[in-house]
């Protein structure tokens, strides 16, 4: 699907496509405790990591306390051994997780409308609306991606359990666009194996606060957890630090206005919030992204300053930040699929006020 209009939204094609997993990690197969005891192993790319961190991020259902309390209880085995909260997991460590069944309900099936941009007996893929969870968590059991995607579609994989049924991979909640949808297991693994290999490829578009200098550019940083705020990631310039990790993100600047820039970003790699902290750390957060820019909503005013109280109307309540392209290649039919979600009506609107009144000189 191409935008409605190439004037409003100037995202030529570009030649190529850099590989990325996503904003956020990648979902490993088979993590899902329904079935009792779960043997896996770790991959290069989540290398470092803390045990329980690892845990964390991958079993979402779960509290960090719970998790704590189950290796601490013997549960949690790493190369046959019980571990330590603080080990550092390593390439090719295989675990053996038993989890406490989870005390909530399985993901309800619920009627809230998407926007399938395809669809075959295999894979489906979603542009995501912004203010959607992916899938159901801690504080979040209903209105779901996978709610939705669990009424629309009559079969899922459940390769990732029933809390994750058909989730390949993930987008931030406040990010809209383009999201894999796997309907059965082998594709979902296929898939998984594509993402880890890092032969799914993505384009996002982004306004940002703060002029970027260069036309185009490459931005290196080491990325890991802060130290005191759990919801934020942070870049580093300590390469002796094991819980970084390498990252690297290429832009396009698409236009410029006084005080921001409209661009298009490939990330080569699929850190957390990758995007939105490589930005932030040469000085230009993402629009309206609360916790790497300070504030959540943009208005008309907050753009033309003198512009009359009356006149003044919202333009954005989350963070201008958009998965606008993904290509692959199906592994059922074996060939290069590309689809592209256009860009939603608030960054559209965003993008309209920035042209009107803080076009360059």
């Amino acid at each position: 699907m191409s935008p409605e209009s190439d004037e409003l939204i100037p995202i030529p094609l570009s030649p190529s496509l850099v590989p990325v997993e996503d904003d956020l990690e990648p979902i490993p197969v088979a993590l899902s405790p329904r079935h009792g005891p779960i043997e896996l192993d770790v991959h290069l790319k989540q290398e470092g990591i803390r045990l329980d961190q690892w845990l964390a991020l991958n079993f979402s259902d779960f509290s960090r306390s719970v998790i704590q309390k189950a290796i601490e209880g013997g549960t949690v085995h790493v190369n046959g051994r019980p571990a330590k909260s603080s080990y550092k997991v390593r390439d090719l460590d295989h675990l053996r997780i038993e989890l406490p069944p989870p005390t909530h309900a399985l993901a309800v099936p619920e009627d809230i409308p998407l926007e399938i941009l395809y669809e075959d007996e295999f894979l489906a893929t979603i542009n995501k609306p912004a203010d959607m969870v992916v899938h159901p968590a801690k504080g979040h059991w209903s209105g779901t991606l996978v709610n939705a995607i669990s009424f629309h579609f009559s079969k899922l994989s459940e390769a990732n359990g029933s809390y994750r049924a058909g989730i390949v991979h993930r987008l931030d909640r406040d990010t809209s666009g383009v999201i894999l949808i796997a309907k059965e297991e082998q594709t979902h693994r296929e898939l998984s194996t594509m993402f880890a290999q890092r032969r799914v490829f993505k384009e996002y578009a982004a306004i940002t606060t703060g002029v970027l200098d260069r036309d185009s550019d490459y931005i290196e940083g080491r990325i890991k957890h802060h130290p005191t705020d759990r919801v934020k990631m942070f870049v580093t310039d300590d390469e002796e630090d094991e819980e970084a990790k390498d990252a690297c993100s290429y832009y396009e600047v698409i236009e410029r206005f006084r005080g921001f820039s409209f661009c298009r970003v490939q990330p080569r790699t699929g850190r957390t919030h990758q995007i939105r902290v490589h930005l932030a750390s040469v000085g230009c957060p993402v629009l309206a992204d609360k916790v790497y820019g300070g504030r959540d909503s943009v208005t008309l005013r907050d753009l033309v300053p003198e512009l009359p109280v009356e006149e003044d109307r919202p333009l954005l309540h989350r963070q201008a930040l958009h998965a606008w392209r993904l290509r692959f290649k199906h592994p059922r039919f074996d060939r290069w699929m590309e689809f592209e979600a256009p860009l939603p009506p608030d960054i559209m609107q965003t993008l309209e006020a920035l042209r009107a009144h803080r076009a360059s000189q």
